[in-house]
């Protein structure tokens, strides 16, 4: 009997050390429980709070334009152009007689869709070649290759270029901010990639023969989520200021769109007699950029107490 139940220890035991019990014990995706503490730590960051405030009242104010924008946004009235803040306009008028605050929430929902738009697009093709990159060494060479080629310019000087060839406009602007900013994703996911594809427990799951596609979305994936979140928040801060900056340069939206870059082009000539046309769309810029940044460093902290 002694004999019997030695045997069936040294069985179990084998079976608890077997790979695929290793796998299904370390590529777990992280539970519920450990997200919730990543939200009651965030919560306690009271300048990731402050930075999310300033974000949720964009984002509301912005989604309900139509509903609390006291005009137009093209309603031209040169009777009050130039038009000094106060009960009538909000904060002001500009040199078409337009109130600056309804051109406000307008604008925010462009810059806000942009940032959504280029910092979605930038981290799917980010990330789908920066795994490719880590896991994959016969083509990571060539892959790192032209994310060095972009990464030789900075990314409004790669961006001003792509758009000199295809010309100018939202559209367009958003393209060459996506890659600019493509680099970035693929140097992170790879180098975390590389630190992951050497863990025991993935050899444990490729020597089961698991195809590598599982592998990658269902093992590795889940264990780089933390930097590819920090990263969006960043940048999406990041590619609004891009978007405002090409604008400002004339490249990205074009006049009347109301976008916050260009009003603040078209309001730096009237800066002596009307400082509002400029002042507060570039704090309106400022202010969201900021949230972003507040926002994405709270994450950090809050992804990776240690």
């Amino acid at each position: 009997m002694n004999g019997n139940a030695s045997q069936l220890e040294i069985a179990d035991e084998s079976r608890t050390s077997s790979p695929s019990r290793v796998a299904e014990n370390q590529v777990a995706p992280p539970p519920v429980s450990y997200w919730l503490q990543v939200l009651k730590r965030l919560a306690r960051n009271k300048t990731a709070m402050f930075g999310a405030v300033i974000l949720l009242v964009f984002t509301i104010g912005c989604a309900s334009a139509p509903l609390i924008a006291p005009y137009p946004i093209d309603e031209m009235n040169f009777k009050d152009r130039l038009m000094a803040p106060g009960s009538a306009h909000l904060l002001g008028t500009d040199d078409f007689g337009r109130d600056i605050f309804s051109r406000l929430l307008y604008g925010g929902r462009i810059s806000l869709l942009t940032g959504l738009v280029t910092v979605t697009v930038a981290s799917l093709i980010g990330v789908t070649l920066g795994v490719i990159a880590g896991y994959y060494r016969k083509v990571e060479l060539y892959i790192m290759q032209v994310m060095d080629i972009l990464l030789a310019l900075p990314a409004l000087l790669l961006a001003i270029a792509i758009i000199a060839v295809l010309g100018p406009g939202l559209t367009n602007a958003m393209i060459a901010i996506v890659i600019a900013v493509i680099p970035s994703y693929v140097r992170v996911v790879r180098a975390q990639v590389l630190s992951i594809r050497e863990k025991e427990y993935i050899e444990a799951v490729r020597a089961l023969g698991i195809r590598d596609r599982v592998i990658l979305v269902k093992h590795i994936l889940p264990n780089i989520l933390s930097p590819i979140i920090v990263l969006m928040t960043l940048q999406f801060g990041t590619s609004i200021l891009a978007a405002a900056a090409l604008s400002f340069l004339g490249l990205g939206a074009q006049p009347p769109a109301p976008e916050w870059g260009a009003m603040v082009y078209v309001g730096k000539a009237f800066l002596g007699q009307a400082w509002w046309m400029s002042i507060f769309p570039g704090l309106a810029i400022m202010l969201v950029v900021l949230g972003f940044n507040l926002l994405g460093d709270g994450l950090r902290d809050a992804l990776d107490p240690k």
